[in-house]
């Protein structure tokens, strides 16, 4: 069948199996080694580009069975298929959240450690291996293993943020936040530049929760203009779950319609519209932790082609002005999009290749055109030149010497895979791009 990540972008030809409980595991492993298949892992396809895709893919959304809770503790046994909206929607009227979440609940466990998430608490809280007590991992010698940061931590390391590299997750304990309710109190604040916006983000440092939309097109004075948003938890109020999603994009929307004239227009409008300070406001959790979450297929607004998501970090130590460069390029490009977000990073872990560290991060889409992927190229440069570099859970094309410079535990990585056996047993598509065994 024909496969893509969320960027719909590439698209394979793979053969597709589901897993729904850990005896089929064992066993479609014993029989992929006989094959000599290479096994690619997959949770919901919320990944942007190829690191789900392969020959033949192992579908473990079925395999989302809650197995212990502890209600004095918080942690959660589950099964690695188990989504993080099947997670809130049990434990929101219970009065416990997630630790840390990415920008769309639609995301497995499973997923979630092989891409090391994070959100917009990383300042504050890190990422999400660090709430994990301990997953149980199907190696590459057909061996089921726990791992945790004390026991196997050479494994653990490597499979928090390997991106389904090091073996088959089957099930993880997770400790979950208490909140007293499900709401959110959110203000948000203009920045005219760039500058504006890194001194804000300094200001409200302590702020459990911070993102900002910034506009990529414009340049000049008013370059980096945007809108931070801060958040924490309300300490009153309603432990209720949001609603699903009502709309949904068709199948045939034109991506044409997303060029730089109506960005440019959406960018202007949406900027405008937010006064400079707008005070606490109540919200449910989901508009603001999970904003595209209420359009249903939103990845088809950049049409046929699909589009690809660019994520970078640059350490804090390089500054600002080499943010500003960056962001320069992309505006004088004309191709930067609306979803554009910047959060601030705490310091890193020592996962072999998560992405975050003490720095900036900068998302943004590019509908998939002529010269997109020369801009990203020239962008990894000016990324890889100041130290950072870009988040392979969004990758689709990046070259294997970058990926070399950008994450330099690739060779420990590689030689944990091979203790373990993963070497010619779990490969994706992207895997193999970046020169992986």
């Amino acid at each position: 069948m024909n496969l893509h990540g969320w960027g719909r972008y590439p698209i394979v030809d793979a053969q597709v199996t589901q897993v729904q409980r850990e005896a089929s595991a064992l066993q479609l492993l014993e029989n992929a080694q006989s094959k000599q298949q290479v096994l690619t892992p997959r949770g919901l396809g919320r990944s942007y580009g190829d690191s789900s895709l392969g020959d033949h893919v192992i579908d473990f959304s079925l395999q989302n069975r809650l197995i212990n809770f502890n209600q004095e503790s918080g942690l959660l046994e589950c099964e690695a298929g188990t989504s993080l909206r099947d997670i809130l929607n049990v434990f929101i009227p219970k009065g416990w959240f997630l630790p840390v979440t990415p920008g769309t609940q639609f995301v497995t466990v499973g997923g979630a450690i092989a891409s090391d998430v994070h959100g917009k608490n990383h300042h504050l809280d890190g990422s999400f291996s660090q709430y994990i007590e301990s997953f149980r991992i199907l190696t590459g010698t057909n061996e089921v293993l726990e791992c945790s940061a004390d026991q196997r931590p050479d494994l653990f390391r490597a499979t928090c943020g390997g991106m389904g590299l090091t073996g088959l997750i089957l099930t993880a304990k997770l400790r979950l936040r208490p909140i007293k309710s499900s709401d959110i109190l959110c203000r948000s604040i203009r920045a005219e530049n760039l500058e504006q916006l890194i001194a804000l983000f300094d200001e409200h440092v302590d702020s459990p929760y911070s993102v900002a939309w910034i506009d990529c097109l414009k340049g000049g004075a008013h370059l980096g203009r945007s809108i931070l948003m801060l958040g924490e938890h309300a300490e009153d109020g309603p432990l209720q779950v949001a609603g699903d999603a009502g709309l949904t994009i068709p199948k045939l929307f034109p991506g044409e319609l997303l060029n730089h004239t109506t960005i440019s227009a959406f960018n202007t409008l949406y900027y405008h519209r937010s006064p400079k300070t707008m005070a606490a406001q109540r919200m449910s959790y989901r508009p603001y932790f999970y904003p595209l979450d209420s359009l249903n297929d939103w990845n088809r607004m950049y049409g046929r082609k699909g589009f690809v998501q660019y994520q970078f970090m640059i350490p804090k130590t390089s500054g600002a002005n080499s943010m500003r460069k960056i962001i320069e390029a992309i505006a004088a490009s004309g191709k930067g999009s609306f979803l554009a977000v910047l959060k601030t990073f705490g310091p890193g872990n020592n996962n072999d290749l998560s992405f975050p560290g003490e720095g900036w991060t900068l998302a943004l889409d590019f509908r998939f055109d002529d010269g997109v992927l020369e801009l990203l190229d020239r962008l990894d440069e000016m990324v890889l030149d100041v130290g950072g570099r870009v988040y392979l859970t969004k990758d689709a094309r990046l070259k294997a010497q970058s990926f070399r410079r950008a994450y330099p535990n690739w060779e420990k990585f590689e030689a944990t895979r091979a203790r373990y056996g993963a070497h010619g047993r779990f490969a994706s598509a992207q895997s193999l791009r970046l020169g992986l065994l």
